[in-house]
């Protein structure tokens, strides 16, 4: 069944590590239709959604995907999943598979740069140079939007797997399969739940392992922060729906920079370490901006 009436049709992939999410967009960015599927399996995931696709008949798909992926147009593995965790998805060729199957234009990024690029142009990165986005859930990665293009270069940015300084009284070995102790082998879903021995929705707010999360990222964003100079950072990801994080997180950054960068939007913190506006949409959005 053709559901197309008409009009322009975008279609958006948000790939993540658990969810598969999957929309069609008019062309002024209104959501039409969405569904989620379970990324654990390529082929199920890939089946259902250009199932998904077929039956609106888009006009143009932008995908921002887990990575490492090749997101270089003039590679012959353009789209291919590279050495993700996640090992039925590696060597996976997005690009290749959508293109054949649906016949249009295809555009690939990381879901964390289409996160940055969503909130560049319809959340709190409006007016603003430069966003940095970063997700902390089932893995950790942040992607950089200046002057609406998404950063990247030789690849992209893989932020998720910085080296961080452990405190001395923290001995865990981290859960990174390639770095152990990264930022995403400290912080992510998973270190949580191989440190703590239960999912971090079931630990309490008052539990040790929030404030060492926070005193982690709180010194990765530091780091960022002297690299990239960001005018906003947003933190999203199933990890930083524990809003109880951000004043540490913020406490944190304020204490690695130690009064070395003076700048005015550094005076209040609460809007410059934030929730992103979109929520958990704003990778999808910035799909369709792909």
């Amino acid at each position: 069944m053709d559901k197309k009436e008409g009009g322009f049709l975008i279609g958006g992939i948000e790939a993540g590590g658990t969810k598969y999410v999957c929309a069609i967009a008019d062309e002024h960015f209104n959501i039409v239709e969405r569904i989620t599927i379970a990324s654990e399996d390529p082929e199920k995931a890939l089946k259902h959604s250009i199932e998904f696709f077929q039956e609106y008949k888009i006009d143009k798909l932008g995908i921002g995907t887990f990575g490492p992926v090749d997101i270089n147009p003039k590679s012959n593995s353009y789209g291919t999943i590279q050495n993700t965790p996640k090992i039925k998805w590696q060597n996976v060729n997005l690009y290749q598979i959508y293109k054949e199957a649906l016949g249009v234009p295809v555009t690939i990024d990381t879901d964390v740069n289409a996160a940055a690029l969503g909130e560049y142009h319809n959340g709190f990165g409006i007016g603003k140079k430069s966003v940095l986005y970063i997700t902390i859930g089932t893995g950790v990665g942040a992607g950089l939007v200046v002057n609406g293009k998404t950063f990247n270069g030789l690849t992209h940015p893989e932020m998720g797997h910085i080296s961080i300084r452990q405190r001395e009284d923290d001995n865990f070995e981290g859960s990174c399969s390639f770095h152990q102790s990264c930022l995403e082998g400290l912080v992510s879903g998973p270190a949580i739940e191989k440190r703590m021995g239960i999912q971090g929705q079931l630990i309490e707010e008052d539990a040790y392992v929030w404030d060492l999360n926070a005193e982690y990222i709180g010194q990765a964003l530091a780091n960022y922060n002297l690299i990239l100079s960001p005018e906003i950072i947003l933190i999203g990801g199933g990890v930083s729906k524990q809003e109880h994080m951000f004043p540490k997180i913020r406490a944190a950054f304020k204490k690695y920079l130690n009064g070395y960068i003076v700048h005015e939007r550094l005076e209040n913190l609460a809007e410059y370490i934030k929730y992103p506006k979109l929520g958990q949409d704003a990778g999808l959005i910035g799909s369709f901006y792909l």
